[in-house]
């Protein structure tokens, strides 16, 4: 099953950062970025953050799950809850990375 686009613009509306919010369509799922910095996977209408000590205060009860087969735990966040969202994605993009620059292939 693949993610709703409706959910996914559910969770942008619920997230109130200072920055930039955007997704990006990923085999039938999506990747939510804050400032270009990849913070929440959505798959199978589902919301999931990496497993991190940033988080871990906030999430604590939060459920776990893969958000695909072969994938390491992650948590499960209530998008329902705009506060704890926000709080979420705003500690994930202060120690998340920007995603290294692909490498464009020479066209022969």
């Amino acid at each position: 099953m693949s993610t709703d686009i409706g959910f996914v613009n559910y969770i942008v509306e619920q997230i109130h950062f200072d920055g930039i919010i955007r997704y990006k369509k990923m085999f039938g799922e999506y990747l939510i970025y804050a400032n270009d910095k990849p913070v929440v996977l959505v798959c199978d209408n589902t919301a999931f953050v990496k497993i991190l000590d940033c988080v871990k205060l906030y999430l604590e009860n939060a459920g776990k799950g893969s958000p695909y087969k072969g994938a390491k735990e992650h948590y499960i966040v209530d998008v329902d809850d705009s506060k704890l969202l926000t709080t979420v994605v705003t500690e994930l993009e202060k120690v998340t990375p920007l995603p290294k620059p692909r490498k464009k292939k020479l066209k022969q």
